[in-house]
């Protein structure tokens, strides 16, 4: 699966704890995405764009109402490195 590398970046915030927050309009739609690092940082990357993209390709999920996380396929298509902080 190609993967961009702005996906990469974000898939990588999720498996390491991180989660997509989601603000939505009157309820409805989705208006604005957050993706928070496990250590309460703010990621510039990820925008409602590539969140879509994200979601489309069933790269994340969210269970029960809670922010977004990342799936199992998500997991597999992720390329690992070894640090990614940097």
């Amino acid at each position: 699966m190609n993967i961009s590398k702005n996906e990469q970046r974000v898939l990588h915030v999720l498996s390491q704890g991180g989660c997509i927050r989601t603000h939505r309009e009157a309820g409805l739609r989705v208006s604005h995405v957050e993706c928070v690092t496990r250590d309460g940082m703010m990621l510039a990357h990820c925008d409602l764009e590539l969140f879509a993209k994200l979601k489309r390709k069933r790269l994340i999920e969210s269970r029960a109402s809670q922010p977004y996380r990342i799936s199992r396929r998500g997991r597999a298509a992720v390329r690992p490195q070894l640090d990614n902080r940097g």
